[in-house]
């Protein structure tokens, strides 16, 4: 049985603001419920207009994918616990004298760049009411931030003149955010 005109409308409304995969299984589950309000008597019109409003608006369905959504939940847990990390990392690069290690200003610049990229990406991701792709930016910005991790990791490794105490926090509590971060990704972003 083709569909109906409403009911193609609100789909294409939600292809402008969800990911295909999505749209597809709502399209499935809003098309049954349309057949079903058929099958109990109600005309096409009537039928659609009735699914319509058992899935809610477009701006419902998707501020309800964008609550739910992945990236937003795992950027929302590392800018929480963020400032712990830094904490950790700064009281270690402060103790050890990381200053005078010799790494280039370039790659500390780098550094610091890629960090307020990566923290910027979980906050747009985090902060996300409506936009379901913005969302996606947590992914990006965990992915970021485990590079980071692993960055810090190796050059306390090979930059350190000798280990400080605070570094027994702060490498072990990267490496279980790394491990914590990946197995949350995407399989596309990292495989």
């Amino acid at each position: 049985m083709a569909g109906h005109h409403l009911i193609d409308a609100y789909l294409a409304e939600l292809a402008g603001r969800l990911p295909p995969e999505v749209v597809d299984e709502l399209a499935d589950g809003l098309r049954e419920t349309w057949r079903h309000h058929l099958a109990r008597g109600l005309g096409p019109t009537a039928a659609a207009h009735a699914a319509i409003a058992e899935f809610g608006t477009p701006a419902q369905v998707t501020d309800a994918f964008v609550a739910d959504a992945t990236g937003r939940r795992t950027a929302r847990v590392l800018l929480a616990t963020g400032p712990v990390f830094g904490a950790c990392w700064g009281t270690s690069l402060v103790t050890a004298r990381a200053w005078t290690w010799p790494i280039p200003v370039t790659a500390s610049a780098a550094f610091a760049f890629a960090l307020v990229a990566a923290v910027g990406c979980l906050a747009a991701a985090a902060t996300s009411r409506h936009d379901y792709r913005r969302t996606r930016l947590g992914d990006l910005g965990a992915a970021g931030l485990a590079g980071l991790d692993t960055v810090m990791i190796a050059a306390v490794t090979i930059a350190a003149p000798a280990p400080v105490w605070p570094m027994a926090v702060a490498v072990p509590a990267s490496l279980v955010r790394i491990a914590m971060t990946v197995s949350r990704l995407p399989h596309p972003l990292w495989s």
